[in-house]
C-alpha cells in the first residue's frame, strides 16, 4: 500500500521509512531539499519537494495513499525567536490534516508528544492527567496547540496521536542523545539530577504501526518506556560500558542561575544558547510517563533501560563517535 510521511530525515522518520518499506509498503516522503530527497531515495522512498507551507504539494503527494504519518516537526529551546518553531509544529500540522482531507486519506498518525500532558511536578502522568495551567517552554506550548489543530481539523480523516516521551536508541547522537554521548567521552561533567522518560527508537516506530493501524481516531496514546533520574542513567551507562565517568550534580537553583546567565550572554553575542532557563526549568520540573495504555490497547512492548542504553553505546562506537 502508498503511504505519505513527513518529518522523513528525523530520527522518527528516518526509522519509520525503513520500517514501511521493508514490509513491501510504497512510501512517498515529503523533502524539503535536494539533500533531503537524496537521502529519502537511500531509505527507499520517493522524494516529493515542498515542504509544509506548500499544501499542493501536500495534496498531490497525499494522493492514492491510504494513510499518512505527520512526523516532521520542530523541537528546541533556548530560540531568540521561537515563530519559525510555531509555524512549524502549528501551521504546518494544519496544513497537513487538510492536505490529507483534500486528498482523500482515510487515516492520519500525529507525532504529538508527552509534554502536552502537562502534568504536575513529580506527577506519573497518563493520557487523562489534567494539565498544571503552564508551560514550561515554547515547545510544549507548540506541541499542544499543534495536538489541538489535528483533531480539531481532522474532519473525514481519522486523526490518531502518539505522544513519545524523549526517544533515545541508534541513529541519536543530537539533542539530548547528544547529552548521553557527552558523559560517555568525558565532555559532560556536571548535571542536574532530573528525572526522565525515556522511549527506545524501535519501540517508538513500533508505536507509531500500531497507532496507525489499531489507534482510535480523536485518541493519544503515549509512548514511554522507562523512567529514570540522570544520576540513575550516568550509574547505568557505567554498568553497561564498564567505564567510570567523572559527573557532578549541582543543585538545580545552581543550575538556573547559571542558564540564565549563559542564556543572556549568547543573546548579546546573537548566538545559540546551549543553555537557559527554559532548559534548567523544564530539567527542574523533570517527567514521568506512564505508557501502559499502549500496550494495552495497542499491544506495544518495551524494552529495557539497559538494551537501549547498550544498543545507543555501541552504536555511538560503530560510528566512530565514542572516544575509547
Amino acid at each position: 500500500m502508498t503511504l505519505f510521511i513527513t518529518g522523513g530525515s528525523g530520527i522518527i522518520g528516518r526509522a519509520l521509512i525503513q520500517r514501511l518499506v521493508s514490509e513491501g509498503n510504497t512510501v512517498r516522503a515529503l523533502a524539503r531539499s535536494s539533500e533531503a530527497a537524496s537521502m529519502l531515495r537511500l531509505l527507499g522512498a520517493e522524494p516529493v519537494e515542498g515542504d509544509l507551507d506548500d499544501v499542493s504539494a501536500l495534496i498531490e503527494g497525499m494522493r492514492g495513499a491510504v494513510g499518512v504519518f505527520h512526523v516532521a516537526g520542530v523541537n528546541a529551546m533556548c530560540l531568540a525567536d521561537p515563530t519559525p518553531m510555531y509555524r512549524a509544529n502549528v501551521d504546518g500540522t494544519r496544513n497537513v490534516v487538510r492536505a490529507a482531507n483534500a486528498a482523500g486519506v482515510p487515516r492520519l498518525l500525529y507525532t504529538s508528544s508527552a509534554v502536552v500532558l502537562g502534568e504536575q511536578q513529580g506527577e506519573a502522568a497518563d493520557e487523562r492527567s489534567m494539565h498544571r495551567g503552564f508551560v514550561l517552554s515554547h515547545y510544549e506550548r507548540s506541541k499542544a496547540l499543534a495536538e489541538q489543530v489535528a483533531f480539531s481539523e481532522a474532519g473525514a480523516v481519522e486523526v490518531i496521536a502518539v505522544n513519545p516521551s524523549s526517544v533515545q536508541g541508534p541513529g541519536r547522537a543530537t539533542g539530548t542523545g547528544k547529552l548521553i554521548l557527552d558523559v560517555l567521552n568525558g565532555d559532560l561533567r556536571v548535571l542536574v539530577d532530573a528525572t526522565v522518560s525515556i522511549v527506545d527508537i524501535d519501540d517508538c516506530v513500533e508505536g507509531h504501526l500500531l497507532g496507525w493501524r489499531r489507534g482510535v481516531a480523536g485518541e493519544r496514546y503515549i509512548l514511554s518506556g522507562f523512567t529514570m533520574s540522570t544520576r540513575a542513567a550516568v550509574s547505568l551507562l557505567e554498568r553497561v560500558t564498564d567505564r567510570s565517568f567523572s559527573v557532578r550534580f549541582v543543585p538545580a537553583v545552581a543550575a538556573s542561575i547559571g542558564g540564565g546567565i549563559v542564556g543572556i550572554g549568547s543573546r548579546l553575542r546573537r548566538q545559540q544558547a546551549p543553555l537557559c532557563r527554559e532548559m534548567v526549568r523544564v530539567l527542574r520540573h523533570g517527567h514521568i510517563y506512564d505508557g501502559s495504555r499502549a500496550t494495552r490497547e495497542l499491544g506495544l512492548g518495551y524494552r529495557s533501560a539497559v538494551d537501549t542504553l547498550r544498543r545507543t553505546t555501541e552504536w555511538f562506537r560503530s560510528e566512530g563517535l565514542l572516544r575509547e
